[in-house]
């Protein structure tokens, strides 16, 4: 992975039957997807979990989340 490099993708999700958008670089969205599926929960299982506890917008408490998770490592 190069640094700099930002790969961004606006991705539709939906949340408590709500349709939203994510801009989110791809390897925090790959991340994610590895985390949903180690914890064996849908990916939009976790981003509900994260949307019901964020503080600020939701793309940065995705990646707050994934950097959390990968600390824990």
């Amino acid at each position: 992975m190069k640094f700099g490099d930002s790969n961004i993708k606006k991705r539709s999700i939906i949340i408590d039957g709500h349709a939203t958008s994510v801009s989110i670089e791809n390897e925090f969205w790959l991340e994610l997807k590895k985390i949903a599926k180690s914890k064996n929960i849908s990916l939009n299982t976790l981003i509900k979990k994260i949307d019901h506890n964020r503080q600020g917008g939701l793309s940065s408490a995705i990646r707050l989340y994934v950097l959390a998770e990968a600390t824990k490592k």
